[in-house]
């Protein structure tokens, strides 16, 4: 599936042919076991020309092998899959314009590792800022285990790097709106000629130009889920209790605590804290696990 709005779907044959396919009704209605309820950019399936009109009709939805899903914008309580039989999630930030929230950041991380994703972090724009501040502000991520690219377009800095790194499988970019993934993906690919926004000064946004996910097949194989901008990045399916196994520099202290249910807060002999003080763990790291363990424990107790 590259892309779908309004009921019809753009499916890509193993012929290499693009074509228009609507889902067939008895698919909405009977969901087999393994099946999504919902399609997916990515999804697999079969296709069959109608017997009467000749239009090419979905017929079958195979089950998925991996799939990149965050809980729906507004607080429903839902999940929205964003991309379905990936390999990987890049991320990508800006130095500036707009500026980093490493917060949401690590929301996205944590997004991947629940869905058993591996991430890779772009930092784009780096001309617009410094080596020290590049560091600063996401150092810590490559001393956790994340591949960090450096990428600018103006620059032709890293483009190689992360070219290699998308070839061959299939990737879903993510990420803030107006950090560059679009611009990012038509200096690697040219072929791709993805529209480019702009950045709103008075907000330090990035205007929506991606409004829907689109599965990019890549030259000499391998394909790039291009998704909208996100401004609101919830976990789902996550319990709050198993949050710690979603920052990788965590998992290494969580048999050292004094309490084998350590929640990492004010606990006596908190392995975790201890880290944190030592510098071993980012204190923005850490900050960031409490407010997402608060907000699953908020929900839980919600719903």
């Amino acid at each position: 599936m590259l892309e779908g709005t309004g009921g019809v779907w753009r499916v890509r044959t193993d012929g290499g042919e693009t074509i228009e396919a609507s889902l067939r009704g008895r698919l909405k209605q009977e969901p087999s076991e393994g099946v999504p309820l919902k399609l997916a950019v990515g999804d697999r399936v079969g296709v069959a020309p109608d017997e009467r009109s000749q239009a090419w009709t979905i017929v079958e939805i195979l089950p998925r092998r991996s799939q990149l899903g965050r809980r729906a914008p507004g607080g429903k309580r839902t999940e929205r899959v964003l991309a379905a039989n990936v390999d990987q999630v890049v991320v990508v930030f800006s130095i500036a314009r707009p500026e980093p929230h490493v917060a949401m950041l690590d929301r996205f991380l944590a997004i991947a590792e629940a869905n058993d994703l591996p991430a890779r972090i772009v930092v784009n724009k780096v001309d617009l800022g410094g080596a020290e501040a590049v560091e600063m502000k996401f150092g810590h991520y490559r001393r956790a285990g994340y591949p960090v690219h450096l990428t600018s377009v103006p620059q032709a800095l890293g483009l190689d790097e992360l070219r290699q790194a998308l070839a061959g499988c299939a990737s879903v970019l993510t990420g803030p709106s107006g950090v560059g993934k679009s611009s990012l993906l038509n200096e690697l690919h040219p072929g791709l000629g993805l529209r480019v926004g702009e950045i709103s000064e008075s907000v330090n946004k990035g205007r929506h130009t991606t409004v829907g996910g689109y599965l990019h097949p890549l030259p000499g194989g391998g394909y790039v889920v291009d998704t909208p901008g996100l401004r609101e990045v919830g976990l789902w399916g996550v319990p709050s209790r198993t949050l710690e196994q979603c920052f990788p520099e965590l998992r290494p202290l969580l048999g050292e605590c004094r309490f084998a249910d350590c929640a990492h807060r004010t606990e006596p002999g908190c392995a975790v804290r201890d880290a944190v003080k030592r510098g071993d763990v980012a204190a923005s790291r850490y900050e960031s696990y409490l407010k997402l363990r608060e907000e699953l424990e908020e929900a839980e107790r919600a719903w």
